[in-house]
């Protein structure tokens, strides 16, 4: 499951996006592949652990990162975050389970949905991380979203993200 090959067309997308979902949990990786792919994005690459990340980010730089805070290598999803966000400018938005984990500011991601969730809630995500890359809107964010704070209450110009 290291790359993923998508065929444009067809998708119904004027947008497709290039999606990279850091994930430790194959089965939640390959649903979240399949719904990616299913709503005519592109996935780059599951990954399981800050290197894998970096490998397929590197290769294919994201637009939006889905990623969890706990991998295979210990709790190294805020530092993924923020890798992509400054390197690649890629949206991030964590899945958890323990969203008593998400840091301070999250690292710079627009948000957070807490595990378990619906195919539903991660397209709803999807289209408000691109929305927000494109156009930096935050408002009419997805229902299981947890907007990150610095979004809620945004400094008077907007970090480059």
């Amino acid at each position: 499951m290291r790359y993923s090959v998508f065929k444009w067309g067809g998708g119904g997308l004027t947008d497709p996006l290039r999606i990279l979902v850091v994930e430790d949990q194959a089965i939640l990786a390959m649903e979240l592949e399949h719904v990616l792919t299913e709503a005519g994005h592109f996935v780059v690459g599951c990954a399981m652990d800050a290197v894998e990340a970096a490998a397929m980010a590197e290769r294919f730089p994201p637009d939006v990162a889905l990623v969890d805070i706990n991998l295979r290598d210990g709790s190294t999803g805020p530092l993924i975050a923020r890798g992509l966000i400054e390197r690649y400018e890629a949206a991030v938005v964590f899945l958890t389970a323990n969203p008593e984990q998400i840091p301070d500011g999250f690292s710079g991601a627009i948000g957070a949905v807490t595990k378990p969730f619906d195919d539903q809630t991660i397209r709803a995500v999807v289209a408000f991380a691109a929305r927000f890359r494109k156009e930096r809107l935050t408002d009419h964010p997805p229902s299981r979203l947890r907007l990150a704070p610095w979004l809620r209450e945004p400094p008077p110009r907007l970090p480059k993200h």
